[in-house]
């Protein structure tokens, strides 16, 4: 929603607070943390007075991310310089104004207010081009809970198989052979984006997982994203253990970066700016290939709700993002989404980006899940890309106990662990290249559609087209 004027502004925020209720008398609920919050993505108009130069590049990207460039022949261009610290010192400078993040990708800036009208003066501001009010705060909401936990995961007892119960995520791609050539994603770094991982620091089985680092996101800071939703813990788990006997993921010998881009207690557009200011760190850190299990289509406030026709991967913000990533050497693997029964029934944003992996999900008879979210992208793509499984995936959870859990959120990151047991196999390979091996090898590869995409890969077969073989 846009607006150009101070008037715009207050009727738009004025219609959003009237479809927003709360109930702060739950006795289950506190009061939203810091009042009445807004939050508005203003977009620049240019990046003029930017100090930065796309000849010196380690000025603002790590050496990681310009040698992945470097590698793959990609240039490193505009998008990739900061935005201008003039603008943003204007802004900065605004009272009872806070930059929360910004993105340079889409040349925006996301502020906070507990103020409609405190926004007024960015109105005056020249090299303003629009405002969108992407986050009104409600009255109230209900706290996360840490459970604690550091219950051993036991060897699975119905068998010898080393890969326990995490066996049937990884048959189905017939990765396992790729595991025992000694490609288990060593030297490829993964960025999980979620909305919490809930006792990945305290968790047994997790204690070898090889974690560089992690980073909340998102405008409203937990003390802990160990402590918050335990949805990226299970998501996680499905790559990263590596527990003989009992559960080993699909890239165990990978590195990894845990964000927190997806906010538990509401659901608004806002978190679009997150995810794009998490996919834009995971860039500059040198990041090989981000796992996202997140998706949106509807809010709270649903005149905010996106459109069919904006599923073209250009649309929403968070699809703009996305779809920039393998120009920059980065493979994206997002789920597909879990409306295939629902009324929306289509991919998710940014399920519906360009040159990514969108995973959808199928049961263990290789037939596809009725949730699993359908395509095509409103341009005419096939999506979903590839499948896995999602109905049950083996995972584990925040109480360190292993779970069947259903939909595309855990058949993508069996997929992204696969994705980066593969591309160690053949790191000279562009991230273009690994992703089309990737779907070349898909069962349905020769007649793709709409629900089961280019159908489940054989990692193996993509292995060998990689290969040249």
């Amino acid at each position: 929603m846009f607006y150009n004027s101070l008037r715009t502004l207050m009727l738009v925020v004025a219609m959003a607070i009237g479809t927003v209720i709360a109930h702060a008398d739950d006795g289950d609920k506190i009061p939203f943390p810091g009042g009445k919050t807004y939050l508005f993505r203003v977009t620049l108009t240019d990046k003029q007075g930017t100090p930065f130069s796309v000849s010196k590049p380690l000025e603002f990207l790590s050496e990681k991310a310009v040698q992945r460039r470097a590698r793959q022949g990609l240039p490193i261009d505009s998008t990739d310089l900061p935005l201008s610290p003039i603008y943003l010192k204007q802004i900065a400078q605004t009272p009872k104004m806070e930059i929360v993040c910004v993105s340079k990708w889409n040349n925006t800036v996301l502020v906070k207010v507990h103020d409609m009208l405190d926004t007024a003066p960015l109105v005056q501001m020249p090299f303003v081009e629009k405002m969108e009010c992407v986050f009104m705060s409600p009255d109230s909401i209900t706290p996360s809970t840490r459970v604690f936990s550091r219950k051993e995961l036991d060897p699975y007892k119905d068998g010898e198989d080393e890969y326990g119960r995490a066996a049937v995520n990884i048959d189905l791609l017939n990765g396992r052979e790729l595991h025992q050539m000694g490609f288990r994603g060593k030297g490829i770094t993964i960025a999980v984006f979620d909305g919490g991982f809930m006792n990945v620091d305290v968790i047994p089985a997790m204690k070898d997982v090889h974690i560089l680092g992690t980073k909340d996101f998102v405008a409203f800071k937990t003390e802990s994203i160990f402590i918050e939703h335990d949805h990226g813990t299970r998501v996680l788990s499905t790559m990263a253990l590596d527990v003989k006997g009992a559960f080993v993921g699909t890239a165990p010998d990978a590195d990894y970066y845990l964000f927190r881009t997806e906010d538990n207690y509401t659901e608004f557009p806002v978190e679009e700016d997150y995810w794009a200011a998490a996919a834009e760190y995971a860039d500059s850190i040198g990041v090989d290939i981000i796992s996202s299990s997140l998706g949106y289509q509807d809010f709270d406030n649903h005149e905010l709700d996106h459109k069919y026709f904006e599923l073209d991967g250009k649309h929403s913000l968070i699809s703009r993002t996305s779809s920039r990533l393998s120009s920059k050497g980065i493979i994206h693997v997002n789920s597909a989404g879990n409306d295939g029964n629902d009324t929306w029934k289509k991919v998710n944003f940014p399920a519906d980006s360009h040159d990514i992996l969108a995973v959808g999900a199928v049961t263990r008879k290789r037939v596809n899940a009725v949730f699993s979210s359908l395509g095509p992208s409103d341009d005419g793509r096939v999506k979903p890309d590839v499948m896995a499984l999602g109905s049950a995936a083996a995972t584990v959870g925040g109480r360190g106990t292993p779970n069947s859990d259903m939909g595309t959120s855990f058949a993508c990151p069996i997929t992204a662990g696969m994705v980066a047991s593969l591309w160690q196999s053949a790191p000279e390979k562009t991230a273009h290249e690994v992703m089309d091996a990737v779907r070349r090898s898909g069962d349905n590869y020769e007649t793709p559609n709409n629900v089961y995409g280019y159908g489940i890969p054989d990692f193996m077969k993509a292995y060998h087209i990689l290969k040249g073989q």
